[in-house]
């Protein structure tokens, strides 16, 4: 028996937005930076490869994840820029406020993205859900200077379908009756949830587009894909399933800490410094935010603005730079190359999470993190009343050495656990 799906339903028995940034990491840069706006900009410089790209860049066929040397050729007046994560972080932060003033259930899906509930907004704000999407869509663009994409319908889902369908800056909005059209006009790859192996053995069963999936029986569904199946085809059929829920902010995906100094330099000793004055930096971040690594990544530019990158997966979690040291020290021993000019150097702490190395080791490890938490504790006092980089370690003194400042700075060996102890007790 097919299972007719909007005319059941009233226009708006829920009314939810997905608000997803268009081309976000450019579209930041451009905001700061509006002379880059109009042209063909990628970032991702300091890993290499394309990590977001304009529309401009776009055109001309440079996708997400492309190598640079490949995104150069095919547009070789692109413009080539590093990311930076503290910027996109705080741009998105300032986007959730922006949704927080329309309505209090926000939920931020990722850096660039998020869901609002605005069931029930329209008699506060005087206006139709659609005015009301138009207002958040033109308040970013004012405030931030971004663009926006907004998707708005009756279930995250659905929302997620349309937020994609006019982009860039595009306001999609489906209500209760025109769910079906859209279904219709969707692919099955296209449905939010649905992954590579799921949509092949839906297809094998003939259900090619969204709208096949919701006319089969519900069952059925549940039978081939499990309850996570049921649960999205529950979705696409209006149900409100998936809550908008503030408590489900993702944290910030990964640190990154970057340096260029003039003149190049082939010096390897100058140029590992600045790696770990880069690591040093971001690992501060990490201890801020109280998040924990569990991959690190170097990154060399060198003078011919060339970049290399290597990363490593870390045994456990960490934000303690006294246990990255020696995996930094064989990264850049693999990416170093004697007699090369180096201008830039970058390290990027990722798969942050909020667990603790100490939770997953030993106890005699965990006593050694805890005397290690408490040194840098002590540290991260230090230089936040005495100003940055007045305690540092042994190993990033020439970076430090030629910024100018008469005041001491105590420079920290790599302890071993015994000198750690000595250290604490004193």
């Amino acid at each position: 028996m097919k299972h007719h799906i909007g005319n059941l339903l009233s226009s708006w028995p829920q009314a939810i937005a997905h608000v997803d940034a268009d081309a976000f990491f450019v579209a930041v840069e451009q905001a700061m930076n509006p002379d880059l706006k109009g042209k063909p900009v990628i970032t991702g410089a300091e890993r290499g490869i394309a990590t977001a790209m304009s529309y401009e860049a776009k055109a001309f066929g440079i996708k997400r994840g492309m190598p640079l040397s490949e995104a150069t050729r095919l547009c070789p007046e692109c413009i080539l820029i590093p990311s930076n994560a503290e910027n996109y972080t705080l741009f998105s932060q300032r986007m959730l406020r922006i949704l927080h003033s329309f309505s209090p259930q926000v939920e931020a899906y990722s850096i660039d993205e998020a869901f609002i509930d605005l069931t029930g907004m329209r008699r506060l704000h005087q206006a139709s859900y659609r005015k009301i999407a138009e207002t958040i869509q033109q308040r970013i663009q004012d405030e931030l200077d971004i663009s926006v994409s907004i998707g708005l319908s009756l279930s995250k889902g659905l929302a997620k379908l349309c937020s994609k369908y006019k982009k860039p800056h595009g306001i999609t909005v489906v209500e209760g009756k025109h769910i079906a059209l859209l279904l219709k006009r969707t692919s099955i790859e296209a449905v939010w949830g649905l992954g590579f192996q799921s949509c092949a053995l839906l297809k094998k069963a003939k259900i090619k587009t969204a709208f096949d999936f919701v006319q089969k029986p519900q069952e059925k569904i549940k039978r081939l894909l499990g309850k996570k199946g049921e649960e999205i085809w529950r979705e696409l059929r209006g149900e409100y399933v998936s809550i908008v829920s503030s408590g489900n902010a993702r944290p910030q995906l990964s640190i990154q800490k970057s340096r260029t100094f003039t003149p190049p330099s082939s010096d390897e000793h100058l140029v590992r410094a600045h790696a770990m004055a880069n690591l040093e930096s971001a690992c501060t971040k990490a201890r801020k935010l109280k998040l924990f690594a569990q991959k690190i990544v170097l990154s060399l530019k060198t003078a011919q603005f060339e970049w290399k990158s290597l990363e490593a997966k870390l045994h456990s979690p960490t934000h303690n730079p006294l246990d990255l040291t020696h995996v930094l020290k064989e990264l850049f021993g693999l990416l170093f190359t004697p007699g090369v000019s180096y201008r830039t150097t970058g390290v990027t702490l990722a798969q942050l999470k909020e667990t603790s190395a100490s939770q997953l080791e030993l106890f005699s490890s965990a006593k050694k993190n805890e005397h290690e938490e408490k040194l840098f504790e002590l540290i991260d006092k230090i230089c936040k009343k005495h100003g940055r980089n007045k305690v540092f370690l042994a190993g990033s003194l020439q970076a430090h050495e030629k910024q100018s400042s008469k005041k001491p700075r105590l420079r920290i060996p790599l302890f071993n656990e015994t000198m750690l102890n000595k250290k604490l007790a004193s």
